[in-house]
């Protein structure tokens, strides 16, 4: 089992950033892959970024692309998105999930998920 709990979100302005984190406990988290999603209100849920043990990245959604960016710190068991110039539709739940397989995230599955953390972009 991966236990994994998400923290950083919060009520930000439009232009403004955020940094959020996911730390994981449970088996050995340098061996899975982590990934960001987020769903928005009346929306399905949309794969952003994941990221494998070694550091290669994927990304979701072209809006997101230049402006998000997912990283890893294995000492730290944490992984984390920062998201610069956010904009109002950036407003949704954002969920953390872990994988042994990088390529399931843009199928939108992974093995396990956090509970998600908030993220309001007021305009």
């Amino acid at each position: 089992q991966v236990q994994l709990v998400e923290s950083g979100g919060g009520l930000v302005q439009a232009g403004g950033s955020l940094r959020l984190s996911c730390a994981a406990s449970g088996r050995t988290f340098s061996s899975y892959a982590m990934g960001w999603f987020r769903q928005a209100p009346g929306k399905e849920r949309e794969f952003v970024a994941a990221i494998n043990w070694s550091g290669s990245t994927l990304y979701g959604a072209d809006s997101v692309k230049g402006r998000f960016t997912i990283s890893r710190d294995n000492a730290k068991n944490t992984v984390y998105l920062q998201m610069n110039s956010l904009k109002p539709e950036d407003t949704a739940v954002y969920y953390c999930a872990a994988d042994l397989r990088l390529g399931v995230f843009q199928a939108g599955s992974a093995d396990y998920w956090g509970q998600g953390t908030q993220v309001t972009v007021s305009s």
